[in-house]
């Protein structure tokens, strides 16, 4: 009889026999200035996280608590970041976070794509003798249950299993598709294709690779040994791999929708925040009413880093100098002191001066806006001293001297950009 598996037999026999492997050394070259001094997995989201809290949380809350990271590209602050905040799995158990740095251990150069990365650390990866491989990119913000997706790799005898999310085809032009057949095997892979495939059964739907792979380890390690030894390739899981491996492998594809945590409307929460307005677009989103991403679900935590730090305080109540924040999200260490926030997520430690206006903008921490001053629409980086009378958001041709302003309007405030080089020794 074909052996079934259920949540619980896949987290005692699956989980504990699969290693992850978050890919997170890439800039993020999208989010401009906000990954000068910063790997794009380190950007701080959501008032308190970093946004690889979310795969890291993902791994701990599914069971899978072998987790490698995989760095290179302006680490330190990703690697303080997880040193202080994921260092609560005990080895003692086999479970552990673990940061893997670039260290050019087979050849002398650095990793030259998403495969070669692995590659290059292959010499550790047989040390864990795992059953399977989870491959994790370390840059996208979303809710998922790793155990749905083992099981059903080990039930379809799958050699690779990609997971996959919906789009409108009429957006699908932008990614890489997975066309796939009644029985979701993976039967064409087409990157960023003018007429996307249909998904079964949605003809106005079309499946976006999520950049998340499980691969049955001894079938892994003999793939990367073969892109390695092929002059031609780029060495890329997206670009290479998957395309030679899906005509003559079992490569199947798994349903976001079935495995996502918190769906909200019927619509699986997934984003890549990889552009200054869609980072704003998502933290803004989290002071709504309903947002779509739910961080208050004690079943499926999101873990970080939390520093010891004082309630948020809101001083002065006079008609003209009120300290007070509507409709936003504001962190611990926080002081509104006679300023008004509206629309507005702030990280933690920002203080707001008297007479100060915020509205529908992203602060991140140790932010210090001073008196007077007019923030609309902005994302403001950490450690910034925004002077006093300061106006930013209501003059784009104005704002563009000084500041990085987007398409849509959004404008994004550094400390280099305020004369203010902290960044530097001196």
């Amino acid at each position: 009889m074909e052996q079934k598996f259920t949540l619980d037999t896949t987290k005692n026999k699956i989980t504990c026999n699969t290693i992850a492997l978050i890919l997170a050394g890439g800039r993020g070259t999208r989010l401009k200035q906000l990954t000068d001094w910063r790997a794009k997995p380190a950007v701080p989201f959501g008032g308190k996280f970093r946004i690889i809290d979310f795969p890291l949380s993902n791994c701990v809350n599914s069971g899978v608590r072998q987790i490698s990271v995989l760095t290179q590209y302006k680490a330190q602050s990703l690697i303080q970041h997880i040193q202080r905040g994921w260092s609560f799995l005990d080895g003692r158990f086999n479970e552990y976070v673990e940061l893997v740095p670039a260290q050019q251990q087979i050849k002398e150069s650095w990793y030259q794509g998403t495969a070669d990365a692995v590659f290059q650390n292959l010499g550790i990866l047989r040390l864990h003798d795992a059953d399977h491989v989870l491959i994790l990119g370390g840059d996208h913000v979303y809710k998922m249950d790793y155990r749905k997706l083992l099981a059903e790799h080990i039930e379809k005898k799958a050699e690779l299993t990609v997971a996959c999310v919906e789009v409108p085809r009429e957006e699908a032009s932008a990614f890489g598709i997975m066309a796939v057949d009644d029985n979701w095997r993976v039967v064409d892979f087409m990157e960023k294709p003018e007429n996307p495939p249909a998904m079964p059964g949605h003809p106005d739907k079309s499946l976006v690779s999520m950049g998340i792979y499980v691969f049955n380890t001894e079938f892994l390690f003999e793939q990367l040994v073969r892109d390695h030894d092929t002059e031609a390739s780029s060495h890329d899981f997206g670009k290479d791999l998957i395309p030679y491996l899906v005509p003559r492998n079992r490569v199947y594809a798994h349903r976001f929708m079935d495995s996502c945590v918190n769906i909200v409307a019927g619509v699986p929460y997934w984003r890549d925040v990889g552009t200054v307005d869609a980072y704003w677009e998502a933290n803004i989103d989290l002071t709504t009413i309903s947002p779509e991403l739910n961080l208050y679900d004690k079943d499926w935590p999101i873990w970080t880093y939390q520093e010891q730090l004082p309630p948020a305080k809101f001083v002065f109540d006079d008609e003209e100098r009120r300290g007070q924040a509507l409709d936003s999200m504001v962190s611990g260490g926080c002081i509104i002191s006679g300023g008004t926030v509206r629309r507005s997520l702030l990280f933690s430690n920002v203080q707001v001066r008297s007479f100060s206006h915020v509205e529908d903008s992203v602060i991140l921490p140790n932010v210090d806006i001073g008196r007077n001053a007019q923030l609309k629409r902005v994302v403001v980086e950490k450690n910034c001293k925004i002077p006093d009378g300061l106006e930013v958001g209501f003059d784009k041709a104005e704002d563009s001297k000084r500041f990085h302003v987007t398409d849509k309007g959004v404008t994004l405030v550094t400390p280099e950009m305020l004369g203010q080089k902290i960044h530097y020794l001196r």
